[in-house]
């Protein structure tokens, strides 16, 4: 996914666009540029980022705002930092949006710079399995984000050819239902897929805008289309399987992505949809995750 146009470098951006708060930092997140790390992990939960931050060698920062939670330190040389992000590609429009400004944008001057800065942007999220043979308290990286929620479609982009041949086989594959938005596709970094990837599961992830409905759950209410689950499992696409729902990676594969970031999600499946399953102790199965995460992205 590639962005049609970007705000040119020396455009003064007008303040009701860019907030900056009155200490610097940037409008939700409370962080200034100097407070974040080159290596950036985004969890949804909030207690998360402490299971992650235990583990450096030293925290430096740490800033709460509403549901936005930051600590950054030191592991393994590597000066990271850990982010919740609360839950929805609704929050990853301000989280992404943001963290390019830190990086690619004089928050002083409200301008863009003329030389860009890449982060390397790791998601650490649970999600459900979407195949009877993804076991619970296994692992997936998403190769590829596909967005059943609308973010994207507020953003001038253009696809790439794998990207749209993926959305061409979902359409057709699952015999999209006519009532539901057209989803999006957007591809996750190459090199973290494979770094991550290793022993794990890699497959293409389906980022729902809800947790019941439009992940298939029948509570009271009635979904509008059956097997929903079924039909998006059974998606295949040049070695890919359609493998997991979860809330966050279209968005964050997609924004990061035009905004010239490399980004990758890496889930800890608490939940096989098909098998009607779910973890037994998947806090021990999230914090083996984050071990095995923080050891690979800082090797």
């Amino acid at each position: 996914m590639h962005p049609i146009t970007l705000t040119p470098a020396g455009t003064v951006i007008a303040p009701s666009e860019l907030i900056v708060n009155p200490d610097g930092s940037i409008y939700h997140l409370a962080l200034r540029p100097e407070q974040l790390g080159d290596l950036v992990f985004v969890v949804g939960d909030q207690g998360r980022v402490e299971l992650i931050s235990r583990h450096f060698e030293k925290v430096e920062h740490r800033v709460q705002n509403r549901e936005f939670v930051a600590h950054t330190g030191v592991y393994n040389g590597t000066h990271i930092t850990a982010l919740s992000t609360g839950i929805g590609t609704d929050n990853i429009d301000i989280v992404v949006n943001e963290l390019d400004a830190l990086v690619n944008i004089d928050l002083g001057s409200r301008s863009p710079n003329a030389k860009h800065k890449a982060l390397r942007i790791i998601r650490m999220g649970t999600c459900g399995a979407l195949q009877e043979d993804i076991p619970v308290d296994s692992r997936v990286i998403s190769a590829y984000g596909v967005g059943m929620d609308n973010v994207l479609h507020y953003y001038a982009y253009e696809n790439t050819d794998a990207e749209l041949r993926l959305l061409h086989s979902i359409l057709e594959q699952s015999e999209w239902p006519d009532n539901l938005p057209v989803p999006y596709v957007a591809k996750g970094d190459g090199e973290l897929i494979e770094r991550l990837g290793h022993d794990n599961f890699v497959g293409i992830t389906l980022t729902s805008g809800g947790f019941y409905g439009p992940q298939g759950r029948q509570l009271r209410l009635l979904t509008s289309v059956d097997g929903l689950n079924e039909r998006l499992g059974a998606v295949e696409h040049e070695g890919l399987r359609a493998t997991n729902f979860e809330m966050e990676t279209s968005a964050l594969y997609g924004l990061a992505g035009m905004l010239g970031h490399r980004v990758c999600t890496v889930c800890t499946v608490v939940a096989n949809r098909l098998r009607k399953e779910y973890s037994k102790d998947h806090h021990a199965a999230i914090d083996r995750m984050i071990k095995e995460v923080l050891e690979r992205a800082t090797a």
